[in-house]
């Protein structure tokens, strides 16, 4: 296995690439007692158009979310039980472009990495498991469609996006599901769950060469071809609408206010601009920003509201939203603050605090396995080292930060959406 020592960060990163194709990374943490694997496969909401052997595939939406809770039925019995009788935590999510399955446990480390290795890899599926769950997941749709934090974001990422999949909800529609069969799982199943579009990462009390040892024994010898995936037609550089409302039973109005980004292909540029684009954000949304004083002095926003930057193979954005009783002048109040920021610049001392704090940020979060685990995962099918945020950290300047701001953060590429009370409440 290839040793990486990373002196900056106390960190050691194995790495090895199996003969199947799959990529194996481990970060021992011989101190500890708890040890964390994370398998995930280079699928998710948004790949629903596919080529595999030469046949395109359209496939429902959301049919990978429907899948993750597929995976854990097997011929004897469920995975989740396995795994929880024992003594592991485990769980798994499914992303817009990755599906992740892990566990977290104290004692029979490898038993369990075995049944892992062994409920990912071979699927097993009937029409009458499932019809069921097209009921039980029909029934967490119908509660997510009723989550008015949720249906704000989606209203947000609808307004900001014309043709790309991120628009649609992972977990689908309760009439779109109603199209899924076994032979279509199996088909997805197929094309995503070879080892060569996947990643194992584990860190904790464990050895390398013995997780290395498991996988090749485990899972098959052989991986598949890279699979052709259609995100739809180019998506134009301004934002699809300006603005949605809705009408939902809330108390006070919820809102997002979002930006939409030129996302980056190569990995180095989609890491760069990631951290990048976090920076950006925290200067101008962030608790310690001239704008954020302002609202909040105002009573415009309160405690609830946050910001972050998000990116997709095909899809970067930047959102700030919370509570408001009026996400109007929010708007105009961004807009004249990023007009400023165009103008004068952001302050050299405020960048330099956030740079800082995001390193802080980034190192604190080491001390958390599923962290580091996940990072690695994200890292892997992006194409570039998680391990390497201090350089990166350390290069990004103010300069690149405000040609950021000045180019994407502007009013044609922005979208608001709110949820306002209905009329008749009260």
């Amino acid at each position: 296995m290839k040793k990486q020592i990373f002196e900056k960060l106390g960190e050691t990163l194995y790495t090895e690439v199996l003969e199947n194709g799959l990529t194996v990374y481990v970060v021992p943490k011989p101190e500890f007692g708890k040890s964390y694997a994370f398998f995930a496969t280079r699928y998710g909401g948004m790949d629903t158009k596919f080529r595999l052997n030469g046949t395109w595939y359209d496939t429902p939406a959301g049919i990978a979310h429907f899948l993750e809770h597929k995976m854990f039925d097997t011929e004897d019995g469920n995975a989740l039980q396995d795994l929880a009788a024992n003594g592991a935590s485990p769980n798994a999510f499914t992303a817009n472009s990755m599906t992740g399955y892990y566990f977290e446990s104290t004692e029979k480390f490898e038993e369990n990495l075995k049944i892992l290795l062994r409920f990912v890899s071979i699927p097993y599926f009937t029409r009458e498991s499932v019809d069921k769950e097209q009921g039980i997941i029909g029934q967490e749709i119908r509660m997510i469609e009723d989550d008015p934090n949720w249906r704000c974001y989606m209203a947000l990422v609808e307004s900001l996006y014309v043709n790309h999949p991120v628009r649609t909800s992972v977990a689908g529609t309760v009439e779109s599901i109603r199209h899924i069969t076994a032979d279509t799982l199996y088909a997805c199943h197929k094309a995503f769950y070879h080892p060569a579009n996947m990643v194992l990462t584990v860190a904790g009390n464990v050895d390398p060469e013995r997780v290395c040892a498991l996988a090749r024994e485990l899972l098959p010898k052989e991986g598949g071809a890279p699979i052709p995936r259609n995100y739809g037609e180019e998506e134009p550089d301004h934002a699809g609408e300006g603005e949605r409302i809705l009408k939902m039973e809330v108390a006070t109005p919820l809102f997002y206010l979002g930006y939409k980004v030129d996302p980056q292909t190569d990995g180095k540029a989609r890491y760069r601009q990631a951290l990048l684009g976090n920076l950006v954000c925290e200067a101008v949304f962030g608790t310690s920003s001239p704008l954020y004083t302002s609202l909040y002095e105002k009573g415009l926003i309160n405690k609830n509201f946050s910001a972050s930057y998000e990116e997709e193979p095909g899809a970067a954005f930047l959102l700030a939203g919370g509570e408001s009783r009026d996400p109007k002048a929010v708007r105009a109040a961004a807009e004249a603050e990023l007009a400023r920021l165009s103008r004068e610049g952001i302050a050299s001392d405020l960048w330099e605090r956030l740079k800082k704090a995001a390193y802080g940020n980034a190192v604190r979060g080491l001390n958390s396995f599923e962290s580091i685990c996940v990072s690695l995962a994200q890292g892997h099918f992006a194409e570039e080292s998680f391990f390497s945020f201090p350089e990166v950290y350390g290069s990004l300047t103010k300069e690149e930060g405000e040609v950021f701001l000045r180019t994407c953060l502007t009013p044609e590429r922005s979208a608001l959406s709110v949820v306002e009370p209905k009329e008749d409440q009260g």
